[in-house]
């Protein structure tokens, strides 16, 4: 089972700095986790990620049900050894799924039933099939299946999604001990849109059913940043302290810092590689669109304090041409960039607090990345 250790507080902030131990490694925390939804990281190989310091990957339960399958996994003892990775993996349960493939999905208590975007054969996902699924993907960290909700929604939908996931969730960890002998770690999440009272009835239940760590979800579902702040505070001020939090789907570079601030442990989020493959850099003085005409001449690299191998090695006017030509090149060498960002940003954070001086990286984060501080 994951033991998770705080090891040092800000006083200042709710921001901490922990470890948590898995069968495949450790983990420190605050830790970003690369999204490599079937199996991969897009344009990455494991050794890659491993350069830029990657300590856990996140796949998709939903994604690799559907393709390869557990059948094939199932000859590799796991996705571990299927995508030649040898560090800890957390897996996501295929709730998102629910909201992200809404018109392809009908949910009622069983579960969600899916018409599959490959082939169109219908599926019936369900918290036991979800912890099934993951079991045979050994995940070091299985998630909950549980009903993400749209931005807006009106109270009682909100109100009857959260039934929905506390009774998911109560399924899911019965099947996953009876099953599985609770052989990896199963996070419970936290929904109730975007109503604090059902947040925090989110927490109460989910605490009741005591899981190994928990997870907000539910957010950057279209509603306003502050929003987003709001909801996560009220979300992980009522957790308890001695479990790591994990914020799911979030997001840009501020948002890491602030909810670090709030008491988060864990991120994860498409954005790095997403913005990779259409051209913008994260840097540390902001983003950066690479098809920018006026980067043709530019002899600088992308970020001169990045240590990065595209930093390390190649121009602004050479990505952008690879980028203009539709270089495969330069799909690797853009998502290693921003992969190495997000990844040295939590490690940055994770020394501040150590350092105890967490709110002065916080401040200067935002006067040099040019963001406002969120409220």
């Amino acid at each position: 089972m994951l033991s998770y250790t705080i090891t040092k507080k800000c006083p200042h902030s709710r921001a901490r700095a922990g470890v948590f131990n898995t069968r495949h490694g450790t983990v420190n925390t605050p830790v970003f986790m690369p999204v490599g939804t079937l199996g991969t990281v897009k344009a990455l190989s494991p050794e890659d990620l491993m350069t830029c310091g990657a300590q856990i990957l996140l796949g998709n339960t939903y994604h690799l049900y559907l393709r390869p399958g557990c059948e094939v996994i199932d000859r590799f003892s796991g996705l571990h050894r299927f995508m030649g990775w040898e560090r800890p993996i957390l897996t996501d349960s295929g709730g998102f799924q629910i909201f992200s493939l809404a018109k392809l999905t009908a949910v009622d208590d069983a579960g969600a039933t899916f018409q599959s975007h490959i082939d169109g054969s219908r599926h019936l996902l369900s918290p036991e099939r979800s912890a099934d699924i993951q079991a045979c993907l050994d995940s070091d960290i299985m998630m909950c299946l549980d009903q993400c909700i749209p931005y807006p929604a009106d109270k009682t939908a909100a109100s009857d999604a959260l039934d929905r996931t506390i009774q998911w969730a109560n399924r899911c960890r019965n099947h996953w001990l009876n099953r599985h002998g609770g052989k990896n770690n199963l996070f419970g999440i936290v929904q109730g849109g975007m109503y604090p009272d059902l947040r925090r009835r989110s927490v109460e239940e989910l605490l009741q059913v005591d899981f190994p760590g928990y997870a907000v979800g539910g957010l950057s579902v279209g509603e306003p940043k502050d929003l987003m702040f709001e909801m996560a505070d009220v979300s992980l001020q009522a957790l308890p302290e001695q479990k790591p939090r994990y914020v799911m789907g979030v997001g840009t570079p501020g948002d890491i810092v602030e909810l670090v601030a709030l008491g988060a442990d864990m991120f994860d989020c498409v954005l790095p590689t997403r913005n990779a493959r259409n051209g913008q850099f994260f840097t540390r003085t902001g983003t950066l669109n690479i098809c920018n005409a006026k980067y043709r001449l530019d002899r600088h690299p992308l970020d001169e304090q990045c240590n990065c191998y595209t930093c390390r090695n190649f121009s602004r006017a050479y990505l952008r041409h690879l980028y203009m030509a539709k270089e495969l090149l330069a799909y690797r060498l853009n998502t290693l960039h921003n992969v190495y960002y997000y990844l040295d940003l939590a490690r940055q954070i994770r020394e501040a607090i150590l350092e105890e001086r967490f709110s002065e990286f916080r401040t200067g984060f935002y006067r040099q990345y040019g963001q406002r501080k969120a409220p």
